[in-house]
């Protein structure tokens, strides 16, 4: 019995221990915030700055990596607008030939 009441007080004090954490990340620059709101009132901030020069490297490839199939899906596109119109054309043309041979 005196086990499990200790036990158990042990338990509620130490979930009332923990304080409040509350993490922001700004995209922009990758830095994270952490403010944490302990039990007594007081308040803790710790700042993280940007990325490491390899992790900015991996983000800035990535970014790359998105611009460039943006572009390359655009100038598809744009070609197959341009085809699209030049069959369209070559064909009316075809037709109103061959109404002129017919006359």
């Amino acid at each position: 019995m005196k086990k499990s009441l200790l036990l158990l007080a042990a338990v509620a004090f130490s979930t009332a221990a923990f304080a409040q954490t509350t993490t922001t990340q700004n995209e922009a620059t990758g830095a994270k915030t952490t403010t944490t709101v302990r039990d007594n009132g007081t308040v803790k901030v710790e700042s993280r700055t940007g990325r490491t020069k390899a992790g900015e490297k991996i983000h800035n490839t990535k970014e790359e990596a998105e611009v460039t199939g943006k572009k390359a899906g655009h100038a598809v596109k744009r070609g197959a607008q341009k085809t699209g119109h030049a069959v369209k054309k070559g064909a009316k043309a075809v037709k109103n030939k061959a109404e002129d041979v017919v006359d």
